[in-house]
Parts: C-alpha cells; sequence; structure tokens
C-alpha cells in the first residue's frame, strides 16, 4: 500500500510522459534544422527555428533538472541522442534533401546559377539512358576489386590474428601505414609504377610475360596503365586495409579452442577452417565487403589517375557533371540512382549474410 501512494506521489509530482516531450523535442529540433540547413527557412524564420531548437534542448534540461528520477530515467535516452541526431540533421539529412530538389530541377541555361525545381523526373531517366557504360564499369570494377580485397586480406588477417603473436602490433601498424599517405599521393605515386617505364613493366619484360597478361587482358598493347586492370588494382591497393581490419577483428575474436574441439572430433585442418573460422569471421567479411565495394563503386580518383576515357566509371561523370558541365541537376540525379542501387545491393547482401553479429 506505501509503495503504491509513493508510487501516485512521484507520478504528481513529476512531469507527466516526459519521454513524449523528449521525443518530440529530437524531433522538432532536427525537423527545423533541415529546414534551415536546406533553406527552406531564411531570414527572420531560420532565426525564429534556431531559437526553437536551443529551446527543446533547454526544456529536455529542465525536465531532467525539475523532474522526478523515473522522469530523468525516461527522458535521458532522446538527451543522449539528441547531439548526434541533431548533427545528422544538419550535416546529412539536410544535403541529402537538398541534392534531392536539385535531381529533381531544371537548369535554365548551362551559364545560369540556380535550378529550378519542377519536378523534373527527366533527369533520372537521363541519368540511366546516357551513363549506362559508366554504371556497368563502375560496379563492375567495384565488384572485381571487392572480391581480390577478399583473396588477399583474409590470409593476411589470418596470419596477424592466429600467428602474429609479438609482432601483432607491428604488422597491424603495417596495415594502417598507407593512411598516413594521401589518397591522391598514393595513386599518383601507382601511376609511375604501372607507367611504360615504371617498375611494374620492368619486371614484365625481363621476365617476358608480357604474351601472358596480353593473353589474359591484363595489358594493351604492351601497356599496363590506362588499362581496366590498372584501375582495378588502384582500388585494390587503396581499399585492402579497409577490408583486413573487419575480418582481423572477427577472427580475433575466435576461441583457438573451438579449433583443438574440432580436432578431437577428428577433423582435419582443412575442414576446421571451413566449419568453423569461415562462418565465424562471415560478420568481417560482410563489414569489409561493405566498407571496400561502397566507396570503390563511386571512386574517381583511380579512373582518372590510372585508367583512359574508356574506362571511365559513374564517379568520373558525377564529378564532370557537376564541377565541368554545371548540370547540376543531371549530377544531383546520377547520385541518387548510384545510392539506390547501393543500397539495393545492401539490402540483398544483408539478407544473405545477416548483421547481427556484427556488433
Amino acid at each position: 500500500m506505501t509503495t503504491a501512494v509513493e508510487d501516485v506521489s512521484t507520478e504528481s509530482n513529476g512531469v507527466k510522459r516526459p519521454e513524449l516531450i523528449g521525443f518530440g523535442a529530437l524531433v522538432g529540433a532536427g525537423a527545423l534544422l533541415v529546414a534551415v540547413g536546406t533553406r527552406l527557412l531564411t531570414g527572420p524564420f531560420a532565426v525564429v527555428a534556431l531559437s526553437l531548437v536551443f529551446a527543446s534542448i533547454l526544456a529536455l534540461v529542465m525536465v531532467a533538472v525539475t523532474g522526478t528520477p523515473e522522469s530523468r530515467r525516461k527522458i535521458a535516452p532522446y538527451g543522449l541522442l539528441k547531439p548526434g541526431m541533431l548533427w545528422l540533421a544538419l550535416f546529412y539529412l539536410a544535403p541529402l534533401f537538398t541534392l534531392l530538389r536539385l535531381s529533381l530541377s531544371t537548369l535554365p541555361s548551362r551559364f545560369a546559377v540556380d535550378a529550378e525545381f519542377d519536378w523534373n523526373f527527366g533527369n533520372y531517366a537521363e541519368a540511366f539512358t546516357d551513363f549506362g557504360p559508366q554504371f556497368q564499369r563502375a560496379f563492375l570494377y567495384a565488384g572485381i576489386a571487392t572480391v581480390l580485397t577478399i583473396a588477399i586480406g583474409y590470409p593476411l588477417a589470418y596470419v596477424i590474428a592466429f600467428r602474429g603473436g609479438k609482432y601483432r602490433t607491428l604488422l597491424l601498424g603495417l596495415v594502417v601505414i598507407p593512411f598516413f599517405t594521401s589518397y591522391l599521393i598514393r595513386t599518383i605515386a601507382w601511376r609511375s609504377l604501372l607507367s611504360d617505364q615504371g617498375q611494374f613493366m620492368s619486371v614484365i619484360n625481363a621476365l617476358q610475360l608480357d604474351w601472358l597478361l596480353e593473353t589474359l587482358q591484363i595489358m594493351d598493347d604492351g601497356r599496363l596503365i590506362n588499362t581496366p586492370a590498372a584501375v582495378i588494382f588502384g582500388l585494390t591497393y587503396n581499399f585492402l586495409p579497409f577490408m583486413i581490419l573487419p575480418i582481423y577483428v572477427s577472427l580475433e575474436k575466435i576461441d583457438v579452442r573451438l579449433l583443438d574441439a574440432a580436432k578431437d572430433l577428428y577433423s582435419t585442418s582443412t575442414a576446421a577452417f571451413a566449419k568453423v573460422i569461415v562462418p565465424l569471421s562471415i560478420p568481417g567479411i560482410f563489414a569489409g565487403t561493405l566498407l571496400t565495394f561502397i566507396p570503390a563503386a563511386g571512386d574517381f580518383v583511380n579512373s582518372l589517375y590510372l585508367g583512359s576515357p574508356n574506362t571511365t566509371m559513374i564517379g568520373n561523370s558525377i564529378q564532370d557533371q557537376f564541377l565541368v558541365q554545371n548540370n547540376v541537376p543531371l549530377a544531383s540525379a546520377m547520385s541518387f540512382v548510384l545510392m539506390f542501387i547501393i543500397t539495393v545491393f545492401v539490402l540483398i547482401y544483408s539478407k544473405f549474410f545477416g548483421t547481427e553479429d556484427l556488433a
């Protein structure tokens, strides 16, 4: 009876439905920041919107200070979520909404500065019809590079996790070292290595492997640079650490006693690897694939410096439409098409591999 009275007293002294206040403040502040970030609200209206955002933050603080412990418990998740959600609203949702609006706009002329919003879905049709080969090359090159990073990165991650010993930290450091150099500088360096007078061609000519590489269509007319193989090689090299590290994390968490148990049950080393190690490392492969394929599909640096006009990827076309042709609506539509295809791929891929173990 005493407990019931205390609960009623606590409810009467506290704020009613504090979770609704927290949720409303979170959603409202996010919507206002998106409106300001997309310039739907300007001038005095933007000032009022920002004032309301600060007021919603102050309201959460006041509820937390003056409310009961139960009120603070219910409102705490929204207070913790608010900084991150406001950041996402301003720097992710607002630019994304702006990009969507631009993709449905029309540029009056090539030299016009501002596009007119008129629900122009023709930009999406043009993105598919005029840039289909670039989309195909982007996903083909990214897919091959992802498979190569798995083939190269998995053995490296396995050695570091199970055979690294006291050198494990050093080996991980060697994997991360490329990040200490600019992505652009690394790509330009590989252009020098793959050039006709570079080290790779010197070794190929010395070993007389040019005929084999020509047969495999890795080289074209005696050249390694400016070929699809060079672009794929650059993608593989630049994104290899993004595959190694997630796989290493998954392998490191595997209890080696599971292998001993498998061998006690008369399993061979190969069977134990296939039935124990590989299934338990799938979350790392899944994460590494996403971290590799998604940025590789939108990359334009490797194709620009290592490829040729015949290896142009969709990232190069988007950059050209944005910065050279000044066709911002078409470039925005191409970007959204790329994001949509990648999203569909991720959903299908996660259906097969699952994401419940990634945390």
